[in-house]
């Protein structure tokens, strides 16, 4: 069947296949955020192959892109490949406290989902998690159901995106928004004090942004595989409208000596382009006194990749952050 092919993990290698029989295609590659690359066309099998050493993951998420012979191009996926040893995370399937869902009106950002325990333990009370892009950490990277597995009882609060690229490129704006108005309101309605800030990509940069310009509220920061530009590392995301506003943020993180230092985790993939900078960013906040762990999780920059990395990591900064 024309199209009919696959991939393979196959100890150190990856390998790809697409059928072509009679040759329609001009060329078919493959895009994930770990590697782009070409298959060759193999005369003697009828088939486009790749094979390429393996990145530092268990698993991989891509699509095939076709290309035409009149130019055109198409897109099969997504598609997943998982390598032998891989397997999803326990608590996916874990047994999960009673809990209840509501929604809480923020200013200007409008309606945010708040999870709680059906019957907050003493525990519970006060411990606040609050998210960037809250509805696809719960849809694509399961944060709600995490919270329902936790052992340390916590609110979850999911806010709402709206003007991403903009809000979440260390923009002041946005992070007085979330310092003086958004966390203040949380924290009344959930009789809470500083909260545990989480957020990923753009995400974990604001909320880390907003860390820096309103320290006192927050308890903590679980950042995953941030944004954090730099020319040395980042030249490909020359382009993103707010290069500028984010490597001068990022520049004055490294230039800084000392800062708001809180509890930090940050979690990046260790297949992704964003592992340079992340890595130099837990050196920079180190350097400042903040409390850090760092960890590289053998995916790329995925929503499963996130997810995956939620125990132990933040399951060990929740016990940072609230020890009781």
């Amino acid at each position: 069947m024309e199209g009919a092919g696959g991939a393979w993990c196959d100890g150190a290698l990856l390998r790809f296949r697409y059928r072509d029989s009679g040759r329609r295609l001009a060329g078919v590659r493959v895009l994930s955020s770990a590697f782009r690359a070409d298959l060759a066309y193999r005369p003697e099998l009828k088939t486009w192959e790749l094979c390429r050493e393996r990145p530092p993951l268990w698993r991989l998420e891509y699509r095939l892109e076709l290309v035409h012979a009149d130019g055109t191009r198409s897109e099969e996926g997504p598609l997943e490949l998982r390598c032998p040893g891989y397997t999803e995370p326990e608590w996916l399937t874990a047994p999960v406290m009673p809990g209840v869902w509501r929604r809480l009106r923020l200013p200007v950002l409008g309606a945010a989902r708040v999870w709680s325990p059906d019957k907050p333990a003493e525990r519970a009370a006060g411990r606040v998690l609050v998210a960037h892009d809250g509805a696809d950490y719960d849809r694509l990277g399961a944060l709600g159901r995490f919270a329902a597995t936790s052992p340390a009882p916590f609110h979850l609060v999911l806010l709402p995106v709206r003007r991403r690229e903009e809000w979440f490129s260390a923009d002041p704006g946005y992070a007085a928004l979330l310092g003086c108005r958004v966390l203040p309101r949380i924290r009344a309605a959930l009789d809470a004090g500083p909260v545990l800030g989480a957020g990923v990509s753009l995400g974990a940069l604001a909320m880390l942004h907003a860390q820096r310009a309103h320290p006192d509220g927050f308890a903590g920061l679980f950042l995953q595989s941030g944004s954090y530009f730099q020319p040395r590392h980042d030249r490909q995301e020359s382009g993103f409208p707010r290069w500028g506003r984010v490597v001068r943020f990022t520049g004055r993180m490294r230039a800084a000596s000392t800062g708001p230092a809180v509890p930090v985790t940050l979690t990046c993939g260790a297949a992704e382009e964003n592992l340079a900078n992340n890595r130099d960013m837990a050196d920079f906040m180190q350097k400042q006194g903040y409390p850090v762990a760092f960890a590289e999780n053998p995916d790329a920059h995925t929503w499963t990749g996130w997810r995956d990395a939620l125990h132990p990591h933040l399951t060990g900064l929740l016990g940072r952050v609230w020890p009781d």
